[in-house]
């Protein structure tokens, strides 16, 4: 199945299943991708993650309801899956900024918000430069950190490079090197990877290296990356630009093109190699986990 048609398939399931609770499992079952990949995937195509989706199509059809029938704003709450009328209420206010008790006065404001359809359009030409590489398995040592949501990750994520620096900066700059984290960073050359695990709603990110063995200091956690075949894309330029601007074509442009690939584990590996990360001339890679279709 190519990625568009994963995407639809995506949104024909949420639709079928409007009224239940559902999981990225599930949404993701028929599609044959991983299910953190196609919420990844997902959300950078259509601005929304699925449970933002959900959120606001139950909105709308709610307001429908409410405008259409006599219903009560309790019965709309249980129909649509909250647990009372004030979580209900406070939710549909959030979304079309007045309550449900004030729908009749209020019938032309109704939020529109339906089906979504994908549609991509390649523009441009632009050749992406990239190879196919199998990796055995390996492990991976650094930091981990929690991001809520993949639309924060092009924010966050520097962010947390930034606080990575300033905290190991002395340990960078020749000092402290008898303490377990300083041993530990030279030896496993932390700060080569950066590791996107994704979640169904947002993601884990590690600055990490290649374990080597040795001790692991405490606030470092240990990872296995499993053997894959890995589409191994590079970008030219200052990060987090360049390497940003890449990870968006590939799920808008490259994914939706490919006739041979599809994506095949719920992670995605960013590669630094030494060198000045603000020249215009910096090669970066960003790999992504891939198998025949």
């Amino acid at each position: 199945m190519n990625w568009v048609e994963a995407l639809r398939n995506a949104i024909a399931y949420m639709e079928e299943h409007m009224m239940e609770t559902i999981s990225a499992d599930q949404i993701a079952a028929g599609s044959g991708c991983c299910p953190g990949q196609l919420a990844k995937g997902f959300q950078i195509v259509t601005g929304y993650t699925f449970s933002e989706y959900l959120r606001n199509r139950r909105m709308y059809l709610a307001a429908l309801d409410l405008k259409n029938e006599d219903l009560k704003v309790i019965e709309a709450a249980l129909k649509y899956g909250y647990e009372s009328p004030d979580s209900f209420t406070r939710a549909f206010r959030k979304f079309h900024g007045f309550t449900p008790n004030q729908i009749q006065p209020n019938k032309n404001r109704i939020r529109t918000f339906l089906p979504l359809q994908i549609q991509i359009t390649v523009q441009g030409g632009h050749e992406m430069n990239y190879q196919i590489q199998k990796i055995p398995a390996f492990e991976v040592i650094g930091k981990l950190y929690k991001v809520a949501s993949e639309r924060d990750s092009y924010q966050v994520i520097p962010r947390l490079w930034n606080e990575f620096m300033a905290q190991m900066g002395p340990v960078f700059n020749g000092q402290d090197q008898d303490l377990p984290v300083s041993k530990a960073i030279w030896q496993n050359n932390i700060g080569e990877f950066g590791i996107c695990f994704e979640k169904s709603e947002g993601l884990e990110y590690m600055i990490a290296g290649k374990y080597r063995g040795g001790e692991v200091p405490e606030g470092f956690v240990v990872r296995t990356i499993p053997g894959l075949n890995w589409a191994q894309f590079n970008c030219y330029g200052p990060l987090p630009d360049a390497l940003q601007k890449v990870n968006t074509q590939i799920f808008t442009q490259w994914l939706p093109q490919n006739p041979e690939y599809s994506l095949a584990y719920d992670c995605s590996i960013e590669y630094y190699p030494l060198g000045n990360g603000q020249d215009p001339d910096y090669k970066s890679q960003i790999w992504i986990p891939v198998k025949k279709k």
